[in-house]
Formats: C-alpha cells, sequence, structure tokens
C-alpha cells in the first residue's frame, strides 16, 4: 500500500541469496528487530535464538525454559511474543523438489517470493499466494494466511508434511498420508505445538495469468451475484473504502489456461473497466503494484498485489481481519457498512476475498467456505482499538473467526464457540508440550492452550 516503503531487488538476486543465506553463520541477537513488521508491537525479550538447522533448533528449543518461533514478523498482535526467548527461522531456508510426487519440501523460515522464482524456474506454481509475497512460510501455514478464490484453499491447504521440533527437542513428522486427523489439527498450529523447521507443499505445472480491473462495482450487484462476481476469476478482490456504496475498485486474476488471455467485457456488474494501472487505494501511485491491463505474466507476478521486486521494508499500518461464511456474506459486509463513519477515519482500505473450505482444525475457513472482510488500518493503535470491537459486535451473528495475526479482541470462550475443533486442538498441543514451553499470553487469552 501506499504507506509501505519500496527497496527495488531482483528476482533473480532474490533466489540467489536463499542460497547465500543457508551457509551464513547466524546473526548477533542485536541485529534482530525488536518489533513486529510494522512497529505497533514490541516483544518482551531480547534474546533470540538463529538456528541454521534442524540439529541447532532441537538444541535451541532444549536451551530455554519457554521459546516461541518467529519469522518475517509480519503478526499484528503478540502471537510469536514470549516473555524469555525467540527462535528465528529465517536461517531455515532450503528447497527440495520432489519431481515424481509433484512436491517441495522448504526450509519454515523460507519467503514465498524467494521460494515462487525458484519453482518457476523449475517448471513449478503454487496453487495461491498473499496479496504481499514477503511472509515467511512456515509463518503463514501457522496462522492460516490466505489470498484469494472461490476455489482456492488458504496457503496452508498445500502442506502435505509437517516437520517441527517439539519441547523435548525431539524432532516430528506428521503428513497428510499418514496421520490424518491429527495432521489437520498440527497445521494451522498457532506455535503450539513447536518450532517448525519444514514443510512439505503440493506444486503443479507453473502457469501464466492475466490481472483486470474494474472502477465502482455498486454494493447492490452484491446481493444476488457474490458468487458469481467472486468467481469470476482464478482469484478476485474487491476493495472499498465503505462511504458510497461501492467496491471502488475490482481486481480479477486469470489463469491463461483457463481463458485468461480474452479480451474481457468493457462493463462488469455495472462496473467499469480501468484504462490504467491502479493501486488499491484510488488516486495512489501504482508503480509497485503487479500488472495490470490484461497482460500475461507468470503466476507469481499476479496472484500478489505487489511485485516482487518491490519488498516492504517496514509498514506503517494495522490489520484486521474477519472470515464469515460465504451464504452469508452479503448480510456481513452490509453489516459492517452500517459502521462506515466510525471505520473510515482510520482506514486506509478494505479488501474482500473468498477462501474455499478446508479441514484444517484452526484454520479461519474450516468446514466453510468464507468471505475474509479485511481491514488495512491506519497506524492509530488507540482509535482502532475503539473500532474493532464494534465491527466484532456487528459480526457476532455470523459467528465470524478473526484472523490469528492480526488485530481483535475476542477471547478464548467466544472463539472456542466458532472453532468446533479447539477442545481437541488444546489436547494435541498439550501432547507435544506437556509443560507449556510453548505457551504465552496469546495463546492463553485466546485459545487457552
Amino acid at each position: 500500500m501506499d504507506k509501505r516503503e519500496f527497496l527495488k531487488g531482483s528476482a533473480a538476486a532474490a533466489a540467489a541469496m536463499v542460497m547465500k543465506l543457508n551457509k551464513a553463520n547466524a546473526l548477533p541477537n542485536d541485529s534482530v528487530p525488536r518489533t513486529n513488521w510494522s512497529g505497533n508491537y514490541h516483544y518482551s525479550t531480547d534474546k533470540v535464538l538463529q538456528p541454521a538447522s534442524v540439529a541447532e533448533t532441537q538444541d535451541a528449543v532444549r536451551s530455554v525454559t519457554g521459546v516461541r518461533a518467529l519469522g518475517t514478523r509480519h503478526a499484528f498482535n503478540g502471537i510469536a511474543d514470549s516473555q524469555i526467548a525467540q527462535i528465528s527461522t529465517l536461517k531455515l531456508k532450503d528447497i527440495s523438489i520432489d519431481t515424481k510426487a509433484s512436491t517441495v519440501t522448504v526450509g519454515a523460515g523460507i519467503r514465498y517470493g524467494d521460494l515462487a522464482t525458484v519453482l518457476d524456474a523449475k517448471g513449478y506454481a503454487l496453487h495461491n499466494m498473499a496479496s504481499l509475497p514477503h511472509i515467511s512460510v512456515g509463518g503463514a501455514c501457522a496462522t492460516a494466511t490466505h489470498g484469494s478464490g472461490m476455489g482456492n484453499g488458504n496457503l496452508s491447504t498445500a502442506v502435505r508434511a509437517i516437520e517441527f521440533v517439539a519441547a523435548d527437542g525431539s524432532i516430528h513428522t506428521l503428513s497428510r498420508e499418514k496421520d490424518g486427523d491429527r495432521f489437520a489439527g498440527a497445521v494451522v498450529g498457532l506455535g503450539a505445538l513447536g518450532v517448525v523447521t519444514h514443510l512439505t507443499l503440493q506444486v503443479q505445472p507453473r502457469y501464466d495469468m492475466t490481472q483486470i480491473v474494474y472502477q465502482d462495482l455498486p454494493f447492490s450487484e452484491l446481493e444476488h451475484n457474490f458468487a458469481a462476481i467472486m468467481g469470476a476469476g482464478y482469484s478476485v478482490s474487491l476493495f472499498t473504502d465503505w462511504q458510497k456504496g461501492v467496491a471502488s475498485e475490482v481486481w480479477i486474476k486469470r489463469r491463461v489456461d483457463q481463458g485468461g488471455t480474452s479480451t474481457p467485457p468493457a462493463r462488469f456488474y455495472n462496473a467499469t473497466s480501468a484504462t490504467k494501472k491502479l493501486h488499491p487505494i484510488v488516486d495512489h501511485p501504482a508503480e509497485a503494484c503487479t500488472d495490470q491491463l490484461n497482460i500475461v505474466g507468470p503466476w507469481y507476478e499476479r496472484l500478489p498485489h505487489f511485485e516482487l521486486k518491490f519488498t516492504p521494508s517496514s509498514g506503517q499500518e494495522l490489520q484486521t481481519e474477519f472470515f464469515v461464511p460465504f451464504d452469508r456474506a452479503y448480510e456481513a459486509v452490509r453489516a459492517v457498512e452500517t459502521l462506515r463513519n466510525v471505520i473510515t477515519p482510520h482506514l486506509y482500505i478494505t479488501e474482500l476475498r473468498a477462501i474455499a473450505a478446508d479441514d484444517l482444525w484452526m484454520s479461519m475457513a474450516y468446514k466453510r467456505p468464507s468471505l475474509a472482510i479485511h481491514f488495512t488500518w491506519k497506524l492509530e493503535s488507540e482509535a482502532v482499538m475503539k473500532v474493532v470491537p464494534q465491527i466484532e459486535a456487528k459480526l457476532a451473528p455470523f459467528e465470524a473467526r478473526p484472523h490469528w495475526a492480526k488485530v481483535f479482541t475476542l477471547k478464548t470462550n467466544q472463539l472456542a464457540k466458532v472453532y468446533p475443533r479447539m477442545a481437541d486442538f488444546r489436547a494435541l498441543a498439550k501432547e507435544f508440550d506437556p509443560k507449556g514451553k510453548f505457551q504465552n499470553a496469546f495463546l492463553r487469552d485466546h485459545v487457552d492452550a
């Protein structure tokens, strides 16, 4: 978004850097930033261990009485915080492709943007990516971070196996093929089971995409056409500031192998096609955004909203997001809209996205196709924390589930009502962490694991 500072870099150089970082020695502890990406959350410890291998991760876990895993610091709350120590996964960046199984096994600290360039060069692709490609695979999957698409599950649905170090330093691997339900409980693990070291992801043959943008889609069109609108492409995003009863922009990402090069119509549900490249925030510079105007490009340069060569160095913002059942999406949007005059003064933009249902216990889309209502706020913490509970109240009738890594106020007793497997998750966490080494204030407040 416009509030981020962007540093230009080469995608090829990023891939080379992955290999270089694997060989580098651990950085000194004071080189690790002590706030999250946006600067709104300050971590409670200065002790940051930075293992460069699984064996070093085991030693690190054994060396402390309490610890939390830390990735690219993109969480906007205390989910990665610890009073005692943190273990950074950013030096775990190895990549191994299994061509027979169509999978890739990666170190948990690798960023999606770096992984994507390597995969594409080898002829492979992922099924989805988040709007920003700089987040780590481990952190994204542990919090059910997503992307968009009526038929696309969140990023963690690509996981086929997960390797982690438990509280006693032992290594455990769970796979979808062999461990079924326990695997489904562990993938979106919120850091409660251990420090994830590797994940195996399903890949597919690489593909190309196009992206088109429409402007000013009336909310009234959503009442009877929500599914058709959100299903108009492989991935679709609607942006709004809530003030004019419209989605100011509709971003439609289409796969070339699914007709993505066809000429788009000039009008789309009473929205008009854009004639120039646009930023999600109207009238802001679009240089950093991925190409639009139906220009063909590789999957990893279309699924995110921002180009890989523009890597956010800091984000002066807050984020909140709630998932509601898609069959009640229109009602939920209209419910939030009633707060428009409370929301807009503190808002950069809201994005609406669809996510397919999955079977992962702690996923926000568990057992239900969902609409994600995402708020990118100005960095006005006090004001935002007054608005968020009002949004939660409006969305309570829809059994809204908050994104685990973003700002929300709902507590364990409220969340247990919308996560039917929460008690099972607590039991699974206790199995691998009987003394609570990985517990922190966030888990006690929201999961009580």
